[in-house]
C-alpha cells in the first residue's frame, strides 16, 4: 500500500485521480476541493482524527499551485518498482514550514492496468521472444534456488565483531561467549535464518563429519517406515508436507518413503568421500539445492515422528525412556504424538522451529549428541549444553552456536566427530 506522509501526523491512505487542466483560479479552488474531499473520504475509511483532516486541509489552502507528477508506484519496505503509475502531490503548510507528501494510485484496480499493458506489449512482441523472456525468468529463478542456504566460513572473532558492536551488557555477554567458541573453533558458518534453521545445522554438521553410515539408516525396515506407520496410525494421513497440505494418505506414504531414501543416499554418498574437501564440497552441493534440502527436512522430521511413537508407547508399556520424553508429553499441546504432530512438527518450517524440548528428540532420531554454545548463557552452566544431558558413548557429537535458542549457527574448523 501506499501513504500519505505526514511528519507530524500518523501515516493514513488515499486515492485521488488526476486532474483535468483547468483556468489558473478554476484549477486553484478545484485542488482545494479535491484534497478537502478526499480527507473527508478517508475520515469514514481509516477513521483518521478531525484534527489531522484539518491540518492537511489548510495546508491544501495555503498551496498556491499543487505540483503534480507521474511516478512509477514503489513497493512499501522493498523500495522497488512495479508497472503502476502513481500521483506524487507535495502540498506545502507555509505557516509551519512542513511537507506533505502524497502518493496516491491513479486507479484503485492497478492490477487490471498491468494486465493490460502486458497483453499490448505482447501484441508486439513474437512468440519467440516471449518464449525467451520466460526462459530467462526460469534460469533467474533456478538460480536463486541454488543460493547456498549455509554461508562461507568466517572468522569467529571477526563475525563478532561485526554482529555485536556495542557495549551492553548483552553485547558483552554475547562477546565473551565468542572468545570462548573461538578457543575451540576457529571459524563459523551462518545459517539461513528460517524455521529450518535448527535441522538445517544439524543435519549439516552431520553430514559435513559422517565417516560411515548410521546403523538405523541401514535398516531393512527403513524403507517401509511410512507404510508401516499409516498402518498403525490413521492420523499419520493428516502429516503436512511443505506447500503441499491435503494429500491422500498413499500419496504422502510414498513422498515421505521418498524423502527417507534420499536421506540415506546423500548420507551414503557423502561419507564414503575420504578427501576433507572434496566432502566439503559434496555438503555444500546438498545445501545449494533447495527441493532436495528440504525434502531431507520433511525426513528428519518423520524420524522424529517415529521416535516420539517409540519413546510414548514404551512409557506406556512401562519401560524406561528419557526424562526430556516426559517433559515432550507434558505439555498441553503434545500429551501424545498425535498432538505433537498437529501442533508441533507440522508447523517446523512453517510459522515455527524446534524448541527446546525438540532438540532432545532430534537428538534421539539421528541418535547424534548435539552440543550448542548458547552464548546468552555465558558464565552459567548451561553456557555449553548437550542434547540429550546424558547421550549414549558411541553417539556422535555436532556442534552449533546459539545466541537465542531460536536461530543456530555453525562452528567450523577445529570441529571434529569424537565420541563424549
Amino acid at each position: 500500500m501506499h501513504f500519505f506522509i505526514l511528519q507530524s501526523q500518523d501515516n493514513f491512505q488515499g486515492w485521488m485521480t488526476e486532474p483535468t487542466r483547468l483556468s489558473a483560479g478554476a484549477e486553484k479552488t478545484q485542488k482545494k476541493e479535491n484534497v478537502t474531499i478526499q480527507l473527508m473520504k478517508h475520515e469514514k475509511e481509516v477513521d483518521v482524527p478531525s484534527d489531522e483532516l484539518v491540518s492537511a486541509s489548510t495546508a491544501a489552502d495555503q498551496k498556491e499551485q499543487a505540483t503534480l507528477e507521474i511516478k512509477d508506484c514503489v513497493h512499501r519496505g522493498t523500495g522497488r518498482p512495479v508497472k503502476r503509475d502513481m500521483i506524487k502531490s507535495l502540498v506545502t503548510d507555509q505557516d509551519a514550514s512542513r511537507n506533505c507528501e502524497l502518493y496516491l494510485p491513479v486507479s484503485s484496480n492497478c492490477s487490471a492496468m498491468v494486465s493490460s499493458e502486458d497483453s499490448e506489449e505482447d501484441m508486439y512482441r513474437d512468440a519467440e521472444e516471449i518464449e525467451r523472456e520466460k526462459m530467462l525468468l526460469c534460469e533467474k529463478s533456478s538460480s536463486e534456488c541454488n543460493k547456498l542456504s549455509v554461508a562461507p566460513e568466517i572468522d569467529v572473532m571477526e563475525y563478532c565483531r561485526k554482529e555485536w558492536r556495542g557495549n551492553t551488557p548483552v553485547a558483552k555477554r554475547m562477546k565473551k561467549g565468542y572468545e570462548a567458541v573461538a578457543q575451540k573453533f576457529a571459524s563459523i558458518r551462518r545459517v539461513r535464518g528460517d524455521n529450518y534453521c535448527a535441522l538445517r545445522a544439524t543435519l549439516f554438521q552431520a553430514l559435513s563429519q559422517a565417516t560411515q553410515l548410521p546403523s538405523w539408516l541401514q535398516s531393512e525396515d527403513f524403507a517401509a517406515l511410512p507404510e508401516n506407520l499409516l498402518s498403525k496410525y490413521d492420523w499419520i494421513k493428516q502429516w503436512q508436507l511443505k506447500e503441499k497440505p491435503g494429500r491422500k494418505m498413499g500419496e504422502i506414504s510414498d513422498e515421505i518413503k521418498e524423502y527417507l531414501m534420499l536421506l540415506r543416499t546423500k548420507w551414503k554418498n557423502i561419507s564414503e568421500i575420504k578427501d576433507p574437501t572434496e566432502k566439503q564440497e559434496a555438503c555444500d552441493k546438498v545445501f545449494k539445492n533447495e527441493q532436495e534440502e528440504y525434502s531431507l527436512y520433511e525426513a528428519l522430521k518423520f524420524l522424529m515422528l517415529n521416535t516420539a511413537i517409540k519413546l510414548y508407547n514404551d512409557d506406556k508399556n512401562g519401560r524406561r525412556v528419557p526424562v526430556f520424553s516426559w517433559l515432550l508429553f507434558a505439555r498441553d499441546t503434545s500429551s501424545n504424538p498425535c498432538q505433537l504432530m498437529h501442533n508441533h512438527l507440522n508447523h517446523i518450517g512453517h510459522s515455527g522451529g524446534l524448541e527446546q524440548v525438540e532438540m532432545f528428540l532430534l537428538a534421539y532420531a539421528l541418535q547424534y549428541t548435539i552440543q550448542v554454545y548458547r552464548l546468552y548463557k555465558y558464565s552459567t552452566d548451561e553456557f555449553i549444553t548437550l542434547y540429550p544431558s546424558d547421550p549414549e558413548e558411541d553417539w556422535p557429537v555436532v556442534t552449533l552456536i546459539t545466541e537465542d535458542d531460536r536461530h543456530y549457527n555453525i562452528p567450523v574448523r577445529m570441529c571434529q566427530e569424537t565420541i563424549l
